[in-house]
């Protein structure tokens, strides 16, 4: 458990560090940030298939293209939702994408959601009501905003359970990269807010480095310990990111925008639970 919980740290320090380092780059478009965070990523990924002699592009290719394009307007969406929000706030909000992957895969995969299960959905909910009516400072737009990200991050959970274990884990986060810089790329050829200068050419770079490890130490995480007992984990993230945004950006958050946060990491956990103690019985 010691060394699970030192990876599970790791991945969420890494990724607090990109979520910073994102909300720092506000000032460019998310089309350039999407085509920095790819680059810094495939950076790791190509080597990594190509030294293991991992066909680079899978084995399913149209599944694989439907969640890169998914995640690719997730990634966007995120990354112009902190325009607007606290960099906490967003993170938070993000973390519902649990639960619309379970309410898509009802639909999709035709799996079943138990009565207890829709409360805490509700519960997760409520959370959001309570970030968005008593935070003044929560932007309409940008609360739709990391909604629809939420709702495109649960498209490509579902998306992921469809492709399994017929491709590895690392082609298809090359997949996804791979698009985001063909994508973002291009994109922002037309949406060139700001040319990087000095320390920005690096931060940029960051963002797919950190990215890339904060997976990589999470997947290591999962795979010494059992998925039950430290997936509660990985919302540790969301607490460093607050954090960080307190001290790095002066970010105040209200005693109710905190009791919202609560309420969704705190629904999110007791699925967990119920889904873990459910499979062992």
């Amino acid at each position: 458990m010691g060394k699970a919980l030192y990876f599970m740290i790791a991945s969420a320090v890494s990724f607090t560090v990109m979520n910073l380092f994102i909300k720092y780059l506000e000032g460019f478009s998310a089309y350039q940030m999407i085509f920095f965070r790819s680059i810094g990523t495939l950076f790791f990924t190509f080597p990594f298939l190509m030294y293991r002699k991992i066909p680079l592009w899978g084995n399913q290719q149209k599944l694989l293209a439907f969640r890169s394009f998914t995640g690719v307007v997730s990634m966007g969406l995120f990354f112009m939702s902190v325009n607007y929000l606290a960099i906490g706030s967003a993170v938070s909000l993000r973390y519902l994408s649990p639960i619309f992957a379970s309410i898509l895969a009802v639909i999709f995969l035709k799996e079943k959601i138990k009565p207890i299960q829709w409360l805490f959905f509700l519960i997760a909910f409520s959370g959001v009501l309570f970030i968005k009516g008593f935070d003044t400072r929560i932007n309409s737009f940008g609360l739709l905003l990391i909604l629809l990200s939420a709702f495109f991050t649960g498209i490509v959970f579902v998306l992921i359970n469809k492709i399994g274990n017929r491709d590895h884990p690392v082609v298809i986060v090359n997949h996804f990269m791979c698009l985001s810089v063909v994508l973002g790329g291009f994109l922002s050829i037309f949406n060139w807010d700001k040319t990087p200068e000095g320390k920005e050419w690096i931060l940029l770079l960051c963002l797919g480095v950190f990215g890339y490890f904060g997976q990589l130490f999470m997947t290591k995480g999962f795979q010494s310990h059992a998925t039950n007992k430290i997936a509660s984990l990985k919302y540790i993230e969301v607490i460093f990111t607050m954090i960080g945004g307190i001290f790095w950006f002066g970010d105040v958050y209200p005693v109710y925008s905190l009791l919202g946060t609560f309420l969704i990491i705190t629904s999110l956990l007791l699925n967990i639970f119920y889904k873990s103690n459910s499979s062992m019985k």
